[in-house]
């Protein structure tokens, strides 16, 4: 039995979920869940308060126990809105690394996005209409407009339960004037989208998340929604009245509620008020799958050797008409080099031959830019681009490598990279080079692979014999590149 398991660090709630692969599709073994709060505990600069940490790495904790006997290709976390927000140098994550045994990746709003689509897509019945998901947060909402299981129109807005409670709602008190600016400070989160999304063609609005399945169950056990799995306008709006007329955030104590979800409840109903306002639903159906059945889907899908990424890769080489026949040259080098370097260098993360080979084939794209110090742009186009399927280090990652693969060594870029990403990201610089600088002249005819022997930063390439005498250009670029190599700690030696 494979199993897999995902853990989703909300700005409000941990979740874990654990399942197995029966045929293609994922059966469900376990869930376990925590209200932290996190978002509640970040302060204006950027960090947690102790308080919100301990609490958040106690739950990592009692998370760890079920998944440090797990293959970490079988496992995925993944941090959203606070963790966005959190300073490099607040150390929580390498923390939280720890106590889960795990590494842990922060994901930009619209990668969110797609794989709340993912996960909702898989628990609808197939068919070709258009639909809207929504998923409401502790600091994020997400807006997805997508087809069968192919997401179309992804936005991730800074509105969400914990934020809008703590800036509206903080004094206790709920008031019609409170929640009023509340809900006009999600239409103006909305403004800039809203008629994208009005006239984008959906036909059906379906709801993800705690707060969205929490607002439903109220509604179903006040008697005021006609099933238990949807939410109507005027259900809604008669829960925001008795929310007014109720008073205060501590006195809320509707059927169906419970008392982890109380203290967000405000700031969550203002948002999908607002939502339904400006988006003019009707209805809206309830879906248990989210982000975490996305992330499941999504290893499943890898497994199965359909791996999103590669799809975002080929269409930015489209996009910023890559020669492709010179990247693949300069990609095939690459891995060549990097399987005899594997072992001595313990380059042992899964991901780090196919960061390198996206990498070669993405290394020259700030050509469509300028020419001059095209690496800087590529680097710039990489950084700052949603990348559907990448996480913010792995894009991070290919930045430094496209950034590095020519000139300068960036150094400080490396030193930026997490303390695990580090050397790696440094070693397949270094490989990236190397086989950029063999395929210099892109040339189509077959170029040697020279062997290569790593003894700690020592590197030895032997070519053919009488090879490099007969390309001199060749040995003088490997001259001048020992001497930009010193700067990384690497002693390159060639004949």
């Amino acid at each position: 039995m494979t199993r897999f398991a995902a853990v989703d660090l909300g700005s409000n709630s941990f979740h874990l979920v654990i399942a197995r692969s029966d045929g293609g599709t994922l059966q469900v073994l376990d869930r376990y869940k925590e209200s932290v709060r996190l978002g509640e505990g970040l302060t204006d600069d950027k960090r947690l308060t102790p308080e919100v940490e301990q609490r958040a790495l106690a739950c990592l904790e009692r998370m760890g126990q079920q998944l440090r006997d797990m293959r970490s290709s079988r496992v995925r976390i993944v941090g959203t809105n606070t963790l966005r927000q959190l300073r490099r140098d607040s150390r929580f994550i390498e923390r939280a690394e720890l106590a889960l045994g795990h590494s842990v990746e922060v994901i930009a709003g619209r990668e969110e996005a797609r794989l709340i689509y993912l996960g909702v897509a898989h628990g609808l019945a197939i068919g070709d209409e258009k639909r809207l998901v929504v998923d409401i947060g502790g600091g994020s909402t997400e807006l997805i407009v997508g087809q069968g299981f192919t997401p179309l129109l992804r936005e991730s807005l800074h509105i969400g339960c914990v934020s809008l409670t703590r800036r509206f709602f903080a004094n206790d008190r709920i008031t019609a004037r409170a929640m009023e600016k509340a809900e006009l400070n999600c239409a103006l989160e909305l403004r800039p989208v809203r008629e994208l999304f009005r006239q984008s063609g959906w036909h059906t609005a379906t709801g993800s998340s705690g707060t969205i399945r929490a607002i439903a169950a109220v509604l179903a056990a006040e008697g005021w929604s006609n099933d238990d799995d949807s939410i109507n306008a005027e259900g809604l709006l008669r829960l925001r009245e008795a929310m007014i007329n109720t008073g205060r955030v501590s006195a809320i104590h509707f059927k169906g509620l419970t008392e982890d979800r109380r203290p967000v409840f405000a700031g969550g109903v203002a948002v999908l008020r607002a939502i339904f306002l400006n988006l003019d639903i009707k209805r809206m159906r309830v879906s248990d799958q989210a982000l975490r059945e996305g992330l499941l889907y999504e290893m499943l899908g890898r497994i199965q050797h359909e791996d999103v990424r590669e799809r975002t890769v080929m269409t930015f080489c489209r996009r910023f008409d890559v020669d492709k026949d010179h990247a693949e040259r300069v990609s095939q080098t690459a891995l060549a080099l990097f399987a005899q370097l594997r072992l001595p260098w313990q380059l042992n993360d899964p991901n780090a031959p196919k960061l390198l080979s996206w990498a070669a084939h993405l290394h020259e794209i700030g050509l469509a830019v300028a020419h001059s110090q095209y690496q800087k742009h590529g680097a710039y186009l990489l950084s700052h681009a949603d990348l559907s399927g990448f996480t913010r280090s792995e894009q991070d990652v290919l930045a430094t490598l496209v950034l590095g693969h020519r000139r300068k060594l960036p150094m400080d870029t490396f030193m930026s990279l997490s303390g695990t990403a580090r050397e790696c990201t440094r070693h397949l610089c270094v490989i990236l080079r190397l086989a950029v600088l063999i395929h210099r002249g892109r040339s189509a005819s077959a170029k040697p692979t020279p062997e290569v022997i790593a003894q700690n930063e020592h590197l030895t390439l032997m070519f053919p014999t009488g090879w490099l005498a007969t390309h001199p250009l060749t040995r003088l670029e490997l001259e001048e590149e020992a001497q930009r190599l010193i700067t990384a700690g690497i002693n390159l030696e060639f004949f």
